[in-house]
């Protein structure tokens, strides 16, 4: 019986967040998402998917990179892990919690109906994303599941500003790299 769960990120991830300690705007925020949604199809260590956490003065806290494949684990996405990160690092179960609040969770994509859950409770404030729920349906084949059709007005409801479409052409260029590699759809 398995009694413990440990996620990694791929190796390569510690070396492309180093240049990136600090971003000032909502666009490079979502560049650094993107930026490493690429390396992770480029190196096949996962799906097309990156995000980052960033505190209130755009200093990075943690990134992630989808890793189901890899770690075995449906729940390994790249927004979980990013927020699981951001948690573990500054020693809270809600990032609103933490010094430093508040909080952005900058993604290359608009999140899937899992991700919008975890969202809720995470503790950050703004949400950023960069391509679109059809975009991820239509370019890579993803099944997003049901998100309601409100569901931004939801999170502005547990103050949580949503704001997306930022660098969508970049981001859905990995899309389309993801679907035309022979990426796996899971």
């Amino acid at each position: 019986m398995i009694t413990s769960l440990r996620l990694k990120l791929p190796t390569w991830v510690p070396a492309e967040i180093q240049r990136a300690r600090t971003c000032d705007t909502d666009t490079k925020k979502i560049s650094l998402a993107v930026r490493l949604s690429a390396k992770n199809v480029g190196e096949k260590s996962g799906g097309p998917f990156g995000a980052a956490v960033f505190a209130r003065g755009g200093e990075l806290v943690s990134a992630g990179v989808n890793c189901v494949v890899g770690q075995h684990c449906f729940a390994a996405h790249a927004e979980v892990m990013a927020l699981m990160l951001a948690q573990r690092r500054l020693r809270v179960s809600r990032l609103c919690d933490a010094p430093g609040a508040p909080y952005v969770l900058a993604s290359s994509a608009q999140p899937c109906a899992m991700c919008v859950g975890a969202l809720a409770w995470s503790g950050i404030s703004t949400l950023l994303f960069g391509a679109r729920r059809r975009d991820v349906q239509a370019l890579a084949g993803f099944d997003e599941g049901p998100v309601a059709a409100d569901w931004e007005s939801e999170l502005a409801e547990r103050g949580i500003h949503v704001r997306g479409g930022i660098l969508r052409q970049r981001a859905a260029a990995v899309l389309r790299e993801y679907a035309a590699s022979g990426g796996i759809l899971y």
